[in-house]
C-alpha cells in the first residue's frame, strides 16, 4: 500500500510540474457522436488517478464482502459436522476414562455428522461390549458393515476388531459370523500374525484342532507372537485331538496319534501334559507311565512336576516308588515332596500325602526357604478330610487362603 501511495505521489506531481516546465497545458479532446469533451491533461491525469483509486477501493470492498459473506455460509453449512466432531472427541475421551455408557452414546450421535461413520460405530461397539451389551454391540457392527461395503479398500484393523468383538460375546451365532469374516480375508492371514491368532482361538474354539496344529508352524515363526500364547495353544489343541481321538474312536487310535507326531513335537511339554491328561482321565495306566517314568528317572523340572499334579492318576504306584527313591538322594527337594504328596493324594494313600505335605512345609523352617505353594496347603486339607482330621482341615484351608 506504501509503494501504491508513493507512485502516485511522484505521478501526481510529474503531473503538476511537467505544464510549468513546458509552460504548455495541453489539451485532450475526445469526441462520441455530437458530445465532445475537452480536458487538460493535468485534469486528465488526476481524473484517471481517482478512478484508479477508486477502483482499487472497491475491489477491496467488495473481497472483505465477499470473504464474510463466504465465511458465514461455510460456518452455517458445517457447523452439524464441528459439532459431529466434537462429539466424537469427547467420545473419545469418555472411552479413555472408561465411561463407557457415555462414550457409545456419543459415537453414536457422531458416525453421521462427523462423516466418521466407520470409526464411531467401531467405537461403538467396542463400548457398549465392554457394557455387555451385546444387542447394541450387533447392532453398531451391522451399521459398521453396511458401511464398509460401501468402501473399496477396508483397513484390516477394522475387520480384526471387528472379529475380536465378535468372538468375544461368546456365541455359536456370534463366532459363525466371525469365521465367516475370517474367512473372506482368509489370504491375509499368512501375512499378518493378528489375523493368525484369531483364526487359531477360533479354530480351538470351533475344535477344528487338526486346523490349529497346522497353523501353530507359522505362529512360532512369528516375532509378535509370545511364547507363553504358543504354549496356551498347544496344550488346548493337543489336548482335544488327542481327547477326539478317543472319543470317536479308541485306545489305538489315541497311540497312533501320539505316534505319528514328531521327535521334536514329543518332547515339548505342553504336547506331553496333554497326551498325559487324556490317559489319565481314561485310566490307561501302562501308557502313561511310558511316558512319565523316564522323565521322572531323568529328574523333571520343578515346573514340570507343578503341572503333572493335577492330572487324575488314580494308579501312581510305580510313580510314586520313583519320587520317593528321588527324595532319597535329596531329601530337601520341595519339587519332590509336592510331587509325592500330589501323586499320593490322588491315588488314595491319604497319610502318605500327609507326611509328604508336612515335610514341605517343616522346610521352610529349616532355612530352605517357603517351596510350598496354595495348591499344596489345599492338597493337605484334603488329606486331613480324608482321614477326619476336621479340625486340622479346617487350618489348613484357613492357612492356605491367606497365601
Amino acid at each position: 500500500m506504501i509503494r501504491i501511495i508513493i507512485a502516485l505521489v511522484i505521478f501526481l506531481g510529474a503531473m503538476a510540474i511537467s505544464p510549468l516546465l513546458i509552460d504548455e497545458k495541453g489539451y485532450i479532446l475526445i469526441a462520441m457522436g455530437n458530445t465532445t469533451i475537452e480536458l487538460t491533461v493535468l485534469s486528465a491525469g488526476i481524473m484517471l488517478t481517482l478512478l484508479f483509486i477508486g477502483l482499487i477501493f472497491g475491489l477491496k470492498i467488495f473481497r472483505g464482502t465477499l470473504n464474510f459473506s463466504f465465511g458465514a455460509w461455510n460456518k452455517m453449512a458445517f457447523a452439524g459436522q464441528r459439532k459431529g466432531i466434537a462429539n466424537f472427541n469427547k467420545g473419545l475421551a469418555a472411552y479413555m476414562l472408561e465411561d463407557f455408557s457415555q462414550a457409545e452414546e456419543l459415537f453414536a450421535k457422531s458416525a453421521i455428522p462427523s462423516k466418521r461413520k466407520q470409526s464411531a460405530y467401531l467405537l461403538a461397539a467396542s463400548a457398549s461390549a465392554k457394557l455387555e451389551l451385546d444387542r447394541n454391540t450387533n447392532h453398531y457392527l451391522a451399521l459398521l458393515e453396511q458401511e464398509t461395503m460401501k468402501l473399496d479398500d477396508v483397513g484390516l484393523e477394522s475387520v480384526l476388531v471387528n472379529i475380536k468383538l465378535l468372538m468375544n460375546q461368546h456365541k455359536p451365532e456370534t463366532y459363525a459370523k466371525a469365521r465367516e469374516i475370517i474367512d473372506e480375508h482368509h489370504k491375509q492371514i499368512g501375512h499378518d500374525s493378528r489375523l493368525l491368532s484369531l483364526e487359531i482361538d477360533l479354530c480351538i474354539i470351533e475344535q477344528r484342532f487338526a486346523q490349529a496344529i497346522d497353523y501353530l508352524t507359522a505362529a512360532r515363526k512369528s516375532k509378535l507372537i509370545t511364547d507363553e500364547t504358543i504354549l496356551t495353544w498347544e496344550a488346548a489343541a493337543y489336548y482335544g485331538s488327542f481327547k477326539e481321538s478317543i472319543k470317536r474312536h479308541d485306545t489305538n487310535d489315541l497311540q497312533d496319534n501320539w505316534n505319528g507326531l514328531g521327535r521334536k513335537i514329543k518332547q515339548r511339554e505342553a504336547v506331553v501334559l496333554a497326551y498325559c491328561k487324556v490317559l489319565a482321565e481314561n485310566n490307561i495306566v501302562e501308557t502313561l507311565n511310558d511316558i512319565l517314568i523316564p522323565i521322572f528317572k531323568k529328574s523333571a523340572s520343578g515346573e514340570f512336576l507343578k503341572t503333572i499334579r493335577d492330572l487324575p492318576i488314580l494308579h501312581a504306584d510305580k510313580l510314586i516308588a520313583l519320587a520317593q527313591k528321588q527324595l532319597q538322594q535329596n531329601i530337601h527337594s520341595g519339587k519332590w515332596l509336592s510331587c509325592l504328596g500330589h501323586l499320593a493324594l490322588n491315588s488314595g494313600q491319604y497319610s502318605l500325602a500327609e507326611k509328604s505335605f508336612l515335610s514341605l512345609i517343616k522346610l521352610e523352617e529349616k532355612e530352605y526357604g517357603r517351596q510350598y505353594d496354595k495348591q499344596d496347603l489345599q492338597a493337605l486339607a484334603k488329606a486331613y478330610s480324608k482321614q477326619s482330621l476336621y479340625q486340622a482341615a479346617d487350618a489348613t484351608w484357613l492357612k492356605a487362603s491367606s497365601l
